[in-house]
């Protein structure tokens, strides 16, 4: 199993990286845009499988950039390999927002895959590529490693919040469950909600931070292997107990009252900590429809999503965990929670569904999502997974 602490790189070292990729135009654009940064350093490359694990074994790299589709060994037949001969090594696979894209790197997330991020167009305007590529290539490989020299690396540090004092008991009467999640999630997810039975008495709300596309078979995969019924996100769809609803990539996830019924409102606001979906708006609809009768948790992910979002809902008494650092892969999203003084409890992943199931073990089974008459009952929604359109 690879260790999910972040690896201390020595002072005066950088972190070295091997880009495998079949495209010589990639590699190249990869490397040129990793270079300019003065504490990453590209120590090889390779155009298949089987050449990468030839030179990882002398170019000693702490992460590796890895595509799917390559001659002699794909990175689907790679990440197997990867994680039996070197289980400490960070893995970043380059997708493609498409459908087989996106299904194969949901294969490569659950093959021990450490995140992704999407592949440069060879169409359109090279310097857009490349800056697109910086964007997003340089903060996922730092969100892995700490360096020793001070100043190396500025980390990103969340907005100043006012700490409130802790609430020390969970909500006498819990209506919903949110969750925010981020680098890892997909794993995570996969371990956690199996653990929910069928008829878990209250609706989950989750944003997990991933594009269109990714997010319906993401839902699609873990309906596949929990008890839940868990459903990509439409607009308009009526929460229920025993169901767990996905954001949709590329929107926010709200809840509104609709006589005594509460739904979904998608929509595509503004980004709210580079995210959409975000965190933060997910915790703040639910505090607006339940108050103090949630129960949050804020698991794996790089950044801060999901703090301010944390610190109002502890301030109004509901109840918020935090992922700890040893099982999280990024210690981001769920740090900031506990760095701020308002995380009720922080748990191993394996800890967060019976700590749940704990709290709300008192509650019949069956009992649906509404703010109004919690007794009464909704009509279960469609399966059909799908955005607003």
């Amino acid at each position: 199993m690879p260790s999910f602490s972040k690896r201390l790189i020595p002072r005066g070292n950088r972190i070295r990286v091997m880009v495998v990729d079949d495209s010589v135009v990639i590699r190249r654009l990869v490397t040129h845009a990793l270079e300019k940064d003065p504490v990453l350093e590209v120590v090889g490359s390779a155009a298949d499988g089987v050449l990468a694990l030839e030179r990882i074994r002398y170019c000693k790299p702490d992460l590796i950039t890895l595509d799917i589709e390559m001659p002699e060994m794909n990175g689907l037949e790679l990440l197997p390999r990867l994680r039996s001969a070197h289980p400490d090594l960070r893995v970043i696979m380059f997708s493609t927002l498409t459908e087989r894209g996106a299904s194969a790197t949901m294969e490569a997330l659950s093959l021990g895959a450490d995140d992704y991020v999407t592949k440069a167009s060879s169409a359109g305007s090279l310097d857009r590529s490349m800056a697109a590529l910086e964007a997003e290539l340089i903060p996922k490989i730092k969100q892995f490693f700490t360096l020793e020299t001070a100043g190396a690396v500025t980390a990103v540090q969340p907005p100043p919040v006012a700490a409130r004092p802790r609430q020390a008991n969970p909500p006498a009467s819990p209506q919903v469950v949110v969750i925010g999640i981020s680098t890892g999630g997909p794993t995570a997810l996969g371990n956690i909600l199996p653990q929910f039975p069928a008829h878990f008495p209250l609706p989950i709300l989750i944003v997990q931070h991933m594009p269109p596309v990714f997010t319906r078979l993401l839902a699609e995969r873990l309906h596949a292997t929990c008890k839940l019924k868990v459903l990509e996100a439409a607009h308009g769809m009526k929460l229920e107990a025993g169901h767990a609803y996905i954001a949709p990539g590329d929107y926010h996830m709200r809840l509104r009252r609709e006589g005594t019924n509460v739904i979904i409102a998608l929509d595509q606001g503004p980004q709210e900590s580079s995210c959409r979906p975000a965190v933060d708006v997910l915790f703040r609809s639910a505090l607006e429809i339940y108050g103090a009768n949630c129960i949050a948790a804020v698991l794996t992910g790089m950044g801060y999503d999901g703090l301010k979002g944390a610190v109002d809902l502890n301030a109004a008494g509901a109840y918020v965990i935090a992922q700890d650092e040893e099982s999280s892969v990024v210690w981001g999203m769920p740090g900031a929670v506990v760095n701020a003084g308002v995380a009720n409890a922080v748990l191993p992943l394996t800890g967060v569904v019976p700590h749940v199931l704990k709290i709300t073990e008192s509650i019949p089974a069956h009992r649906t999502a509404l703010s109004v008459a919690p007794g009464t009952r909704i009509a279960a929604p469609s399966r059909t997974p799908g955005a607003l359109h």
